[in-house]
């Protein structure tokens, strides 16, 4: 993966563990039995996930 690509998935990763968490803090799980949003580790870890793959599909590989 050349630099670039490590960045962009990196900013990813970074927006959407803030996201992740953000939905935690805001939204959360009243209930307390929801499997993500109801610990801020597994919000924040799944939206760092999320966002990096998102990121990653803005990649462009160059051809040889």
């Amino acid at each position: 993966m050349s630099k670039k690509a490590l960045m962009l998935t990196g900013l990813g990763v970074i927006i959407g563990a803030v996201g992740g968490y953000a939905y935690y803090h805001f939204i959360g799980c009243a209930s307390g039995t929801c499997a993500i949003t109801s610990k801020p580790l597994n919000a924040t870890l799944y939206g760092s996930l999320m966002g990096g793959l998102l990121f990653n599909i803005f990649v462009t590989n160059s051809k040889k």
